[in-house]
């Protein structure tokens, strides 16, 4: 098994220079690895597998090009795209990962994870992340209309960035 790991790369239409070094990465590791582990926050904002910016269009093609007759690759959820969701899996031909998730490499185990869940000092995002990742509450988000959605993962962020600015590195990083 040669995989590669990634994490943490938030694309987004701000950073197009980053979404490049993507397509490049991922042209590269087509004959250079067996499999790829996209280990969440792949997106800056991901609000439904409806999203139709063209940059996540463009991503969703370069998946799928990299993952047809390429290496088997692998997604697990992050902070910020914890609702890429099946039809997301259907057009790019990734697999989507729990977190965490344990698999063997070279006869040592392995356990790979996004990690925000080890944050546990950080009790309001422990909170607000458990509201999210509730199927109930992800399916009423996913019903409202597409613009909607826009609007509350504008404020969701902005409120994030405050309340972050506001906490010692000790709350927000992960617990020993």
């Amino acid at each position: 098994m040669k995989p590669r790991f990634i994490s943490d790369l938030h694309l987004s239409d701000k950073h197009p220079e980053l979404t490049q070094a993507f397509f490049k990465f991922l042209e590269e590791s087509k004959e250079a690895c067996t499999h790829l582990f996209i280990l969440g926050d792949l997106f800056e904002t991901w609000i439904g597998d409806d999203d139709d910016l063209p940059i996540h269009i463009e991503i969703k093609q370069a998946l799928k090009a990299f993952t047809t007759n390429g290496p088997e690759t692998f997604f697990m959820h992050g902070n910020r795209d914890f609702l890429v969701g099946e039809a997301f899996v259907k057009e790019t031909g990734i697999t989507i990962l729990p977190d965490p998730y344990t698999l063997e490499i070279n006869n040592q185990k392995v356990i790979l994870s996004h990690g925000d869940f080890l944050c546990t000092d950080d009790k309001d995002y422990i909170d607000f992340r458990n509201q999210v990742r509730n199927q109930d509450w992800q399916n009423n988000f996913l019903e409202k209309p597409l613009d909607e959605r826009k609007q509350i993962a504008a404020t969701l962020r902005a409120d994030s960035k405050e309340a972050t600015s506001k906490k010692s590195n000790e709350i927000t990083d992960v617990n020993n």
